[in-house]
């Protein structure tokens, strides 16, 4: 009967579960996506802690609760603008949870190897579903439980050091030690000599020491990534978190597991699969941790950067009838997506026709822009993704960038030595004028100059994000 309740309720888990996902991809049907995944993982808690082998129900929903609380507490006090660091460090928990998960499977392996046949009978919870497999099943399970250690691992370092790039406690720039790649290489052909003796000797130390360069891995890929490229490594860190999360499945036997770790590593690596194409990047150079670092000197930049006050900026948009809005990660710390908001609803209220570009890898996140506009009620239909309108800059009068500085990076295009060398941006600066609002002079989180803010046809407007469109918002008439 517990089997039956177990299964049935695992395989209604994982319907609401893909249906959350699909849902996902849509604006529209988001809210009731993220509705379907709450449902859907209250349903697999609930049959986990009932099923059978589940042990000790009583401390389970107690440590439901501690973690719950501490979540909830967590989530309150997290800005938008916290999100992706958030995210980086809930990445690093899953894998955490694999590693712990893991070594649990290898004692009670080892437990129910050191058992004499005629007492395993009397083993109780995953050790109990040991007894019954044969020498062939257990190398299986030990291969499964060194995948998911290994991979645990790795993206248990990887998301702390991608939470301390998003935060700032740590440089964003590409670090790699001296040997580069040589010394992944090292650690990922040890990891796979400690399988192999780990396979031979089935004791804890070639797995302990198979952890400890799993954990080296995780931290070098990732210090060796630059700041600009941080959107596809949370997308790359949310597919590893999957494929760990799926190999534990296989060592505990839960089925959900492995159809939810699945769905984790295959929508995470397809994600990062898409904004590396939207970055003209190598996919597998992504996996390796080898982009994010120049090529070369920079090309030399001339001119002086043009400031304009709000009056000035305020002309314009009267004058204009079409006005293009490019927002950025500046938007987000300014908060500054009410006001973007309130500006074009007065603009269309005008007749004038606006519309927002945003950027596969716009912000720290994927997605994070259309979150953001979203939350500040703008219309759907009015945010365009940049293959959509990146032809229409040309015959755009106005175009208003709000503090991003990659994406509309023309040395992208004009500087093969640039570290984002041959990704594709948004083309702002064919706009017949520009207005870059920004806080200083500065190069911005990825340290990339940025050729636009001298072209003739821009204006700085500098300043904190909110207030200068606060201030700018009477002006409009």
């Amino acid at each position: 009967m517990e089997y039956g309740f177990t299964t049935a309720a695992y395989v209604v888990s994982a319907v609401l579960f893909i249906q959350s996902l699909g849902g996902l991809s849509g604006q529209e049907s988001a809210k009731r996506a993220v509705w379907y995944g709450i449902v859907g993982m209250a349903l697999a808690v609930l049959a986990t802690i009932m099923g059978p082998g589940a042990g000790n129900w009583v401390i389970s929903i107690l440590m439901l609760i501690i973690g719950g609380s501490i979540g909830w507490v967590v989530a309150q006090r997290v800005k938008m603008t916290e999100m992706p660091q958030l995210v980086a460090a809930m990445h690093s928990l899953v894998g955490l949870a694999a590693v712990f998960i893991g070594y649990n499977a290898h004692i009670e392996a080892a437990l129910v190897a050191g058992t004499p046949l005629d007492q395993r009978a009397a083993l109780e919870g995953f050790a109990a579903l040991l007894a019954h497999k044969a020498p062939v099943e257990l190398t299986i399970l030990r291969i499964e439980v060194f995948l998911g250690v290994f991979i645990g691992a790795v993206t248990f370092t990887g998301s702390v050091v991608a939470y301390g790039k998003l935060a700032g406690k740590v440089d964003g720039k590409a670090n790699k030690l001296p040997g580069g790649h040589m010394l992944n290489a090292s650690a990922a052909l040890g990891s796979v000599l400690m399988l192999v003796l780990y396979l031979q000797t089935a004791s804890a130390m070639p797995l302990i020491v198979m952890t400890l360069l799993a954990f080296f891995i995780g931290y070098h890929l990732i210090m060796g990534i630059g700041g600009a490229d941080m959107p596809v490594v949370v997308s790359m860190l949310n597919s590893y978190s999957g494929w760990a999360a799926a190999a534990i499945g296989f060592s505990l036997s839960n089925d959900l597991l492995i159809v939810v770790g699945a769905l984790v590593g295959s929508s995470g690596a397809i994600l990062s699969y898409i904004m590396c194409k939207a970055m003209n990047r190598s996919f597998i150079s992504v996996i390796l941790g080898g982009f994010g670092g120049t090529t070369g000197p920079a090309m030399e930049i001339s001119g002086e950067q043009i400031a304009i006050d709000t009056d000035g900026v305020a002309a314009a948009l009267n004058e204009a009838d079409s006005v293009i809005i490019i927002p950025g990660y500046g938007m987000a710390v300014a908060q500054a997506q009410s006001a973007v908001a309130e500006l074009t609803r007065k603009l269309r209220a005008k007749g004038k026709n606006v519309r927002f570009a945003i950027h596969p890898v716009a912000g720290r996140l994927p997605g994070h822009m259309n979150v953001l506009l979203a939350e500040a009620k703008v219309p759907y239909d009015i945010v365009m993704e940049m293959d959509e309108i990146n032809e229409d800059f040309p015959s755009t009068d106005v175009a208003i960038v709000i503090g991003s500085n990659d994406i509309v990076n023309p040395a992208a295009q004009e500087d093969p030595n640039s570290p984002i060398a041959g990704m594709p941006v948004l083309e702002c600066w064919k706009a017949k004028q520009v207005f870059v609002s920004k806080r200083g002079q500065g190069t911005g989180y990825s340290g990339i100059e940025n050729p636009l803010f001298f072209k003739d046809n821009t204006r700085m407007f500098y300043g904190d994000a909110k207030k200068s469109l606060d201030a700018l918002l009477p002006l409009i008439d």
